[in-house]
């Protein structure tokens, strides 16, 4: 098939950001989140460009501008949105022969839990503005979103059975069907299925950006629990033992990177927060990675250093962002190259 969809390495014209308001559910911590989305846009800012949707944007505009960020390199769009989670309601982009071709994906808010409407119709109101530029889009007619799913850029879909065989997604298909609609769309030739693995405080079925993801074709950095004492560490063993099995295209084991297990990050009502560091975003020449003020987020740090050789690695205090169950690379989307006017 002349379809595929590439790799987070691989070169991008910019990334998506939806800027949190106070009609969304930052409404009551806007003060703690906004200097957050701040710090990604200055970071990814200085490799690439910026699209950020957002209800009023002159405040947006005027917070950037304050932080230093190059708005040159920045194009803010006007728009009505419900939240922040652009991974999950932003186009995935496949390329073919003809150029990139944006799939606009349904989003229905990870099975029906939240509301929806206006985030699901933001790539449909970027494409009206020209964001695009002549890039095709295409409607798909599935549930998806891009957390879900993690591309080596050959073939190769990583996923997991508790978010794509979800019954609130799309019902009306099976496991099979799912393989079949997926690697027709994405121009893939197999999907690798994790059985096991979760975050506790994660809204969305275990997407697998937030517990393995590809550093290469044949590398897969994955979140490992230490503790027996902990309540994730069975099933988190149990996903490590499900890794060492998998085999890449040509037949070998994966390299395995694992990443550190932060200290348990909670509200103050106990409720446990699903801080991750597997929740990285590849941009050109750098990864940005999540910390959360923790022990571990020198040796996260230093082990996704090891594994992108070459590359700037950015830590980004994403504490703030797990109190509504997300991270770094669930509140950006990518534009490979070619996409942006």
């Amino acid at each position: 098939m002349n379809r595929r969809l590439p790799a987070e390495w691989e070169p991008q014209d910019g990334v998506l950001l939806a800027w949190p308001h106070a009609d969304s559910d930052w409404r009551d911590n806007l003060t703690e989140v906004v200097p957050v989305f701040v710090r990604i846009a200055a970071a990814v800012s200085r490799f690439e460009r910026l699209a950020i949707v957002a209800p009023d944007i002159a405040p947006v505009r005027e917070q950037l501008g304050a932080a230093g960020v190059d708005l040159a390199r920045t194009a803010l769009f006007p728009m009505a949105t419900n939240d922040t989670w652009t991974r999950d309601f932003g186009p995935i982009t496949v390329l073919e022969p003809q150029g990139p071709v944006l799939l606009d994906f349904g989003f229905n808010a990870w099975g029906l839990k939240f509301a929806a409407d206006l985030d699901n119709q933001i790539t449909a109101n970027l494409a009206r503005l020209g964001a695009f530029g002549r890039c095709a889009r295409r409607i798909p007619g599935l549930i998806l979103e891009g957390g879900s799913i993690e591309s080596d850029g050959n073939g190769t879909i990583l996923t997991t059975a508790a978010c794509l065989l979800s019954p609130n997604r799309n019902p009306h298909l099976d496991r099979q069907g799912i393989e079949q609609a997926l690697c027709s769309q994405l121009g893939a030739s197999r999907l690798l299925w994790l059985e096991n693995g979760y975050l506790a405080g994660d809204d969305t079925d275990a997407h697998i950006d937030t517990l393995a993801r590809f550093c290469s074709e044949n590398a897969i950095a994955y979140v490992r629990c230490d503790d027996p004492d902990d309540e994730h560490f069975a099933a988190l063993a149990a996903m490590e033992a499900e890794l060492r099995a998998f085999r890449t295209q040509d037949g070998e084991p994966y390299r395995l990177i694992p990443l550190p297990w932060p200290d348990a990050c909670r509200r103050c009502d106990g409720h446990r927060l699903p801080a991750t560091y597997a929740n990285f975003l590849i941009v050109n020449g750098a990864v940005l990675v999540p910390t959360y003020g923790v022990p571990q987020d020198a040796a996260a740090l230093a082990a996704l250093d090891r594994a992108f050789p070459g590359r700037e690695i950015v830590g980004i205090d994403c504490r703030p962002l797990i109190a509504q169950h997300g991270s770094l690379h669930c509140v950006t989307m990518q534009f490979p190259r070619g996409v942006l006017p």
